[in-house]
């Protein structure tokens, strides 16, 4: 089992503050972060779309909890995420030219304690921003670079573009001198920017 990991994602949140009152549990906007559903209220931020990405959310969680308790946080969503799919590592293609791309909803609650809540083996690549857009053909991307079709890969990258290599027989932990963190989820993708074209008349 070979898995990868994308830094990137994005938090859901609902317009209506959040109760645990008996009183407000058929109220799907308070229980249920679904677009479908938070578009229909009357204070929806049509240009957030209800989101946050997920460096930002980890940076607000920083400012409230400090770094060292978002880290331990980050890298228990990653190793939820890594022991689910050795769970059924049994029941999945063995075939060293096929690959498989999962979308995790995870639930943070107020413990800062991580809950799988499902596991998608066809994640929506639909987006309603722009940021949601980009990041979604960012990872596209990076997942077609890791498949390597035009064989450029040297075949021991620990990094992909925003994708780090977390499983590989055996859990992969960040190279200490290159991320002082216990994992890079939720942290900045650094991309090369392609060369500017010549300027008009110049020699190529």
């Amino acid at each position: 089992l070979v898995a990868y990991m994308y830094r990137g994602g994005f938090a859901r949140f609902s317009h209506t503050r959040y109760s645990s009152d008996p009183a407000d549990i058929a109220n799907n906007f308070v229980h249920l972060t679904n677009v479908a559903i938070q578009k229909t209220a009357e204070n929806y931020d049509a240009r957030s779309g209800g989101k946050k990405d997920l460096r930002s959310l980890k940076l607000l969680l920083a400012t409230r909890h400090g770094m060292a308790a978002v880290d331990r946080v980050f890298l228990a969503i990653e190793r939820v995420i890594v022991r689910s799919l050795i769970a059924v590592q049994h029941v999945m293609i063995a075939d060293k030219h096929c690959f498989e791309l999962y979308g995790y909803d995870v639930l943070i609650d107020d413990q800062l304690k991580p809950w799988l809540i499902e596991v998608n083996a066809s994640p929506s690549l639909s987006a309603n921003t722009k940021e949601d857009y980009q990041l979604k053909c960012d990872m596209l991307n990076d997942t077609l670079d890791i498949v390597d079709v035009e064989s450029k890969l040297r075949g021991d990258e620990r990094s992909v573009g925003g994708f780090d290599l977390v499983y590989d027989g055996g859990v992969v932990e960040p190279d200490p001198q290159d991320c002082p963190w216990s994992t890079r989820l939720g942290t900045a993708v650094e991309r090369r920017k392609d060369a500017e074209p010549p300027a008009e008349g110049a020699a190529a």
